[in-house]
């Protein structure tokens, strides 16, 4: 995982990472893995990771399944892209000064109704798809431990186990 997110950080021309965040919701099976560096914090990280994909490429070919990537800025709008085998397969974007809110004033939506519309944007559909409120999705990046993108393979795995218990194949020493 860590050659990967290397490499990731190559191919997408980016510099000055020290980790990768592994955040996990048990329950559901789901991992979220950010990089840790000055270029993905805050608002300007939302707009890098919204250029830069590299690595769900990767991990998508290497795993054989379908990773999804996803950009959140909570004042301007979310975007989910699906990669799968390397490639993109799908995706969606809401920019929210561009919804269409039902007829009336916005103040006058309650907030169960603007719930709804939530659940439908990328992020809300992607909780869905993965068994998660919204809330729950959008808490994953405050857990987590931090894999220095340069550890060794048994700091890798103490870490995966302590996230992912019975993740992680013994192997003969």
């Amino acid at each position: 995982m860590l050659r990967l997110a290397r490499e990731a950080l190559q191919l997408d021309g980016a510099s000055g990472a020290t980790g990768l965040q592994v955040s996990v919701n048990r329950r559901r099976k789901v991992v979220r893995l950010a990089y840790v560096a000055p270029f993905t914090q805050g608002r300007p990280g939302a707009h890098w990771y919204a250029a830069h994909h590299a690595l769900p490429r990767l991990l998508s070919r290497a795993a054989n399944t379908t990773v999804q990537a996803y950009v959140y800025d909570p004042d301007e709008g979310e975007e989910v892209i699906a990669y799968g085998n390397g490639r993109r397969v799908g995706g969606e974007r809401v920019v929210y000064d561009n919804v269409d809110l039902p007829e009336g004033r916005p103040e006058d939506l309650d907030e169960a109704a603007f719930l709804h519309m939530q659940s439908r944007w990328p992020m809300g559909h992607l909780a869905h798809v993965f068994g998660l409120s919204r809330q729950a999705l959008l808490k994953l990046p405050v857990t987590g431990q931090v894999l220095g993108l340069e550890d060794s393979t048994a700091d890798v795995e103490a870490v995966l186990e302590s996230l992912l218990p019975g993740s992680v194949a013994p192997h003969a020493h």
